[in-house]
């Protein structure tokens, strides 16, 4: 799971396995350390109907509807977003990069636009 936070927005990217255990699970969780303090940040799933954050003692929490996350396991369908108390808030499939990167990207989904520039 990866986070982006650019002035009012927030965007998490969900790769094969994140999307697995929110779907099995309910909840995905992952940190970073700035020198022994944490910034949490996690997805759980709700009764709601829209994406929704909060952040709580060092922890961003984004809700996001149990009927998405059967969205993002069943269809080709990429993610959701909603606009709440002035913050845009994004969750998606993380595909792999078209670019060459250092990472490991063999848990992302399968780029949509590699088939179109092959083709």
């Amino acid at each position: 799971m990866k986070i982006r936070i650019k002035s009012d927005s927030l965007r998490y990217r969900l790769t094969r396995s994140d999307v697995d255990k929110l779907s099995r699970d309910g909840y995905l969780e992952d940190q970073i350390n700035f020198v022994g303090n944490p910034l949490i940040y996690a997805v759980q799933l709700t009764d709601g109907e829209v994406l929704t954050s909060s952040y709580i003692n060092n922890k961003i929490t984004l809700c996001m509807a149990r009927k998405m996350i059967i969205e993002l396991t069943d269809t080709d369908k990429v993610g959701f977003s909603n606009q709440a108390a002035g913050l845009y808030l994004l969750v998606e499939k993380d595909f792999t990069c078209l670019d060459n990167v250092d990472e490991d990207q063999s848990d992302n989904y399968p780029n949509p636009l590699l088939q179109k520039k092959k083709g």
